[in-house]
């Protein structure tokens, strides 16, 4: 199968982003930068090359970027990322970029369930790492070498211009954030929340690295959201069970059962204990089911973890459910 030409791509993507908020990129890195306005397209000749593109200015930026994401050019990725690569243009790479991880790490810690449906990965001496959820870039990713990167997949032969341009627009409010130093204001964006049945397989191992602890618990998680996911399946039906749920905040349900016009969230943790699982577990599925007020019926929020309910664990929920009427449980899930 012939790969596409990733300057058609571009091209397509420089027309198209007129309808969209990422049209006015250029403008908007004038206003951060004090800047005069380099061109008005996205992309341009001397940032595209047969593998990938960034917009023009991002290569000591926060990089809008495309590109092949294999050798043989099966999967196309669209996102942002940070290129800690040394070229003829930026030979101090990490010196003119750190300065910028610390607000974009800051956005993520406040707002990565904007980011829910994407997933982020890196590459490092020529080796990528597993996709991981969005989260803040760690120190020792921040050295020269390392391409670390946000945002989705696509197959080669089915890429999809305006799923590229809908997600640039989202991602939009990262890249404010981060070029500005942390000072622009976050606003509220709309999200596409289709309930969509199905599962997609994420990966359950990983060669030893730097971020190892890390990618420990997220390789876990996604273990269990598996076996979680065909057990519910197995009770309920493939059409009304759906693993990373995007909801109406933009945040990501582990996984959903849906009853009816009521729907049930399971939300997975990795603690030692029934307790700590609960703990890390309440701030988020109360958001999730109830924020904002009104926008869906949610009659069962289930916390998910390995760890067995002790008798003060089942107390807890009881007097949840008297005092406050929250339709809290625990669900012990075991994976050989």
């Amino acid at each position: 199968m012939t790969v596409p030409n990733l300057k058609a791509i571009t091209a397509e993507l420089n027309q198209r982003a007129l309808a969209h908020m990422i049209g006015s990129l250029q403008d908007i890195r004038a206003e951060l930068h004090h800047r005069r306005r380099a061109g008005r397209n996205i992309f341009n000749s001397a940032t595209t090359d047969s593998k990938r593109a960034f917009h023009f200015g991002g290569r000591s930026e926060l990089q809008f970027n495309i590109g092949w994401d294999d050798e043989d050019g099966k999967q196309f990725r669209h996102g942002v990322a940070f290129s800690f690569e040394s070229s003829r243009s930026v030979q101090s790479p990490v010196e003119v970029l750190k300065p910028n991880v610390e607000p974009f790490n800051k956005f993520m810690r406040l707002h990565a369930d904007l980011y829910g449906d994407m997933r982020m990965w890196h590459c490092k001496n020529g080796k990528q790492s597993p996709r991981y959820i969005p989260a803040p870039i760690l120190d020792e990713l921040v050295t020269e070498g390392v391409f670390v990167f946000l945002g989705k997949l696509q197959p080669r032969d089915r890429i999809d211009h305006e799923v590229i341009l809908n997600d640039f627009d989202r991602l939009l409010e990262l890249y404010k954030f981060t070029e500005s130093g942390g000072k622009s204001q976050v606003t509220s964006l709309p999200v596409h929340n289709e309930f969509r049945p199905g599962f997609k397989p994420k990966a359950s191992s990983a060669i030893a690295t730097q971020v190892r602890k890390q990618w420990q618990v997220i390789l876990r998680h996604n273990e269990l959201q598996k076996e979680l996911h065909r057990q519910l399946v197995s009770q309920f039906g493939n059409a009304d069970v759906t693993a990373e749920f995007s909801n109406v905040g933009r945040t990501s349900v582990d996984v959903v059962v849906r009853q009816g016009n009521e729907y049930w969230f399971y939300e997975i943790k990795t603690a030692d204990s029934a307790r700590e699982c609960l703990r890390e577990a309440l701030g988020q599925v109360l958001e999730y089911a109830f924020w904002p007020p009104g926008s869906r019926v949610v009659s069962r929020l289930i916390v998910v973890g390995e760890a067995a309910m002790d008798e003060d664990c089942e107390k807890y929920l009881q007097l949840l459910k008297k005092r406050f009427s929250l339709p809290v449980e625990y669900q012990r899930i075991i994976v050989e």
